[in-house]
């Protein structure tokens, strides 16, 4: 896959069931108020690091707000080198909607 897909929740959980990796963009403020469970906070501080420990072969799904952010992080991961990144359709806000059961709050960083 040279570029990201975008997808629909519905496609995000069917991934996530087969070990896709989440990570969301949105701020550490946000994120701990709610956020797609064991997703994990991706900021300009843990990227790096998150890049550094990848499995770049691993499919990786991009969450935001409403979906516009996610894809312009996408791109960026793509160009980092994994090779299966989606943008989810909708974003967390979407998300929480279709799959309440499956959000969790954490501490903010």
């Amino acid at each position: 896959m040279s570029e990201f897909k975008r997808i629909a929740p519905e496609q995000a959980q069917a991934l996530r069931d087969k070990g896709a990796v989440v990570v969301d963009i949105r701020d550490p403020q946000s994120f701990a108020a709610g956020h797609i469970s064991d997703s994990q906070h991706l900021d300009n501080y843990s990227l790096a690091d998150f890049i550094a420990k990848a499995d770049l072969d691993t499919p990786l799904i991009v969450t935001c707000y409403h979906g516009n952010s996610s894809q312009g992080a996408a791109a960026y991961l793509v160009g980092q080198g994994f090779s299966e990144v989606y943008s989810l359709d909708g974003g967390f806000e979407l998300w929480r909607a279709t799959y309440p059961q499956d959000t969790e709050t954490s501490q903010p960083e």
